[in-house]
C-alpha cells in the first residue's frame, strides 16, 4: 500500500466549496485510476483553514502514474480557494491493519 498526503491552506470561508470541489471534480477522475483505493477527508477542528486529504493507493507505481499524469490539473482546481501551494508527502504504508481492511475489501 502506498499513501499520499496533502494539506491544503484553504483560503477563509472557501473550505465548503473547496469541498465541492474535490467531490465533483477530481474524486470521479481518482475512482477512474488503477490502483486507486480511497480517499480520506480529514478536518482539525482547531485550524479552520486547514482541509487534508489521504489518498490510498494498491501501489507506489499507481500513484506516482497519477502524479505524473492528473496531479498539475488538480492544483488548477484547487488553487483558487488556496492561500498557499499543496503541501504533498508520499510514502508507504507499513502496518498490517490496512493490509487486512484492503483484503476484507476485495472480498
Amino acid at each position: 500500500m502506498f499513501i499520499r498526503f496533502l494539506e491544503f491552506t484553504v483560503t477563509p470561508g472557501k473550505k465548503v466549496e473547496l469541498v465541492k470541489k474535490i467531490k465533483e471534480e477530481i474524486l470521479p477522475v481518482l475512482k477512474k485510476y488503477n490502483g486507486f483505493f480511497d480517499l480520506l477527508p480529514w478536518e482539525v477542528e482547531t485550524e479552520p483553514t486547514k482541509y487534508f486529504a489521504v489518498s490510498l493507493w494498491y501501489e507506489k507505481k499507481d500513484a506516482e502514474r497519477y502524479e505524473k499524469e492528473y496531479f498539475a490539473k488538480v492544483k488548477q482546481i484547487v488553487e483558487p480557494f488556496l492561500t498557499a501551494p499543496v503541501m504533498v508527502k508520499f510514502g508507504p504504508v507499513e502496518t498490517t491493519i490496512p493490509e487486512k481492511i484492503f483484503v476484507d475489501a476485495a472480498v
